[in-house]
């Protein structure tokens, strides 16, 4: 995997997990895998997180592990540090955005106007993440840029549920959703089933 549109490809909803104990990381990644789904983006919202980032990366080698929530330059070295795959940004600085592509992992910078996802276009960056995503138009707003910026696809995320989904992924410039649903229990069981539902979106 050496791109972001590689990223988008890897399963149809990403999910997005916050960790409060870096013991839950390992069941919830493996409770993921089980149900088809083999990305997890862990966001960097508690002090758990590197830590977290780090056993799944360690126990659980065949579940594509990213960091979200990278707000800081430090970050984004300290998560690819803990062994993270990938990174995802919820905005666009340029000294984030910098220190993204000095980690050497592909990574999806967070975008909700038309003005940032051009700026992040005019770097190479054709896969972005839309976010917040129902809070900034959603998949009117998606629609609506489709034209003028064809060579761009997005993860948006955001306010997103299993009910609004699918009209998302029915957008051409949409590759995959970010979805806190499927974590929202830490029960291993209940993870599965909703991980077996998402994968076939």
């Amino acid at each position: 995997m050496t791109t972001g549109q590689d990223l988008l490809a890897l399963s149809p909803v990403m999910p997005v997990v916050v960790i409060d104990d870096a013991a839950d990381a390992v069941p919830t990644a493996r409770a993921l895998l089980a149900g088809g789904i083999g990305v997890i983006e862990l966001t960097l919202r508690t002090p758990a997180a590197l830590s977290a980032i780090e056993r799944v990366a360690a126990e659980v080698p065949d579940i594509v592990i990213g960091a979200g929530t990278v707000v800081s330059p430090d970050q984004a070295k300290q998560a690819a540090d803990a062994g993270a795959k990938f990174l995802v940004t919820p905005g666009c600085t340029d000294a984030v955005v910098d220190a993204c592509f000095e980690t050497g992992l592909p990574f999806l910078p967070g975008a909700s106007t038309v003005s940032e996802a051009m700026r992040l276009a005019e770097r190479g960056l054709t896969a972005l993440k839309f976010f917040p995503a129902e809070a900034s138009g959603g998949v009117a707003y998606l629609k609506s840029i489709a034209g003028p910026l064809p060579s761009l696809k997005f993860c948006p995320t955001g306010g997103i549920t299993v009910a609004s989904a699918p009209s998302y992924l029915a957008l051409p410039n949409v590759g995959c959703i970010g979805g806190t649903w499927l974590t929202a229990s830490l029960d291993p069981a209940t993870i599965e089933k909703l991980a077996a539902e998402a994968a076939q979106l």
